[in-house]
């Protein structure tokens, strides 16, 4: 059993050369790891940062740029709606001088048949005033050529006026 111990122990047990050579073997590994390996990697993942450090800052400033276009399309939206009202409120204002010029020339048109109605109309009376003293004037004279045909005495007289009376209702 000391023998297997031996062994165990010369197996397990630490030597001063043997550990030595481990540090050794340790710093020469680092040495190689970190010329090979680490150096690379750190340089890889130093690019990946930078990258990623670009697209933020491109980000930031596509996201200001998007910000400046919008307050720009505002700013052009606003102007568009105060010009459409000005052309509206210009628009309005045309078509309300265009209805009192229609208005006014309405009026003076229904001045003007109103004049002619008028001027119709008192054409037409002097028409009937005429018409009647052109009646009477007949009249008058059938009544002056029965009275000088023959000679009236009352009776006559009140008979030619009876019969005048009923040719003027028969006439009209």
């Amino acid at each position: 059993m000391r023998v297997v111990l031996d062994q165990f122990e010369a197996f397990v047990g630490v030597n001063f050369f043997t550990m030595i050579f481990a540090w050794i073997n340790l710093v020469i590994l680092y040495v190689f790891l970190k010329k090979l390996l680490f150096k690379p990697v750190k340089k890889m993942i130093d690019s990946r940062q930078q990258e990623i450090d670009d697209m933020y800052s491109e980000a930031e400033s596509s996201r200001e740029s998007a910000n400046e276009m919008k307050a720009e399309y505002e700013e052009k939206i606003a102007k568009a709606n105060e010009e459409s009202e000005d052309i509206l409120r210009r628009a309005q204002r045309r078509a309300e001088l265009r209805e009192e010029e229609i208005l006014k020339e309405a009026n003076v048109k229904a001045a003007r048949v109103l004049e002619r109605a008028e001027e119709q109309i008192e054409l037409e009376k002097k028409q009937a005033i005429n018409d009647v003293k052109d009646e009477v004037s007949s009249i008058a004279i059938d009544i002056a050529e029965a009275v000088i045909e023959r000679d009236i005495n009352k009776a006559d007289h009140d008979a030619l006026i009876d019969e005048f009376i009923d040719k003027l209702g028969e006439s009209v």
